[in-house]
């Protein structure tokens, strides 16, 4: 069994996925909030943890379907406990070896993309995975211009890939995305990083055929 995969099933088993859901919380719902959901969609949410945004996207009136998956089987159960409606559906796979008839009109993915095997693997199959038109909302804390929590991958002991935002950039640029960046920062909090640095979402946007 994979390193992340244990890793995240312990954390399903004692409480650091309710954890996760407290400290990214804030800043996701932040930039949730600055996304426009007016027509119908749909939403794919790749390493959903216990599923809260998933629930919380499945609550707009016009999403027809929100989709979690996860790596960590415990989390999918997790996820699956929590479910609220019918839109909402769960998967134990990776984005790599993820297998969907249709296709989303937005994906979201917090503090996951870098844990994969490939980041150029995975943001492929991402670009295959959306609609022409259809956004790619990648967050993260961890990136080299954020100091602080640059030291997360020697503490946690897994694969973990450190990039810079002009990497990032670049990776989505190469993987076909128009490309914009975001930083949401908590001016309140108590961590000098997250009132300075903040998140950093990269947004990737599918050319239109």
């Amino acid at each position: 069994m994979d390193r992340v995969r244990k890793t995240f099933d312990e954390w399903a088993e004692n409480g650091r996925a309710e954890l996760m859901e407290v400290e990214h919380g804030k800043n996701v719902l932040k930039f949730l909030n600055t996304i426009s959901f007016e027509k119908p969609f749909t939403f794919l949410d790749v390493g959903c943890g216990n599923g809260w945004v998933v629930r919380k996207i499945a609550k707009e009136k016009n999403c027809k379907k929100s989709v979690g998956i996860d790596k960590s089987k415990k989390m999918i159960i997790q996820a699956e406990t929590k479910t609220e409606s019918k839109k909402e559906e769960f998967f134990h796979t990776d984005i790599e070896s993820m297998k969907y008839k249709g296709k989303f009109d937005f994906i979201f993915s917090m503090e996951s993309l870098y844990y994969a095997e490939s980041i150029e693997t995975a943001l492929e199959k991402i670009y295959q995975l959306l609609k022409p038109g259809g956004q790619f909302f990648c967050g993260t804390d961890f990136y080299t211009d954020n100091k602080a929590t640059a030291r997360w991958a020697g503490i946690m002991k897994i694969q973990m890939h450190l990039h810079s935002k002009k990497e990032w950039r670049d990776f989505f640029k190469n993987a076909g995305f128009e490309v914009k960046t975001k930083q949401i920062k908590d001016l309140k909090n108590k961590k000098k990083w997250k009132r300075e640095h903040g998140t950093l979402f990269i947004i990737g946007t599918k050319h239109e055929k």
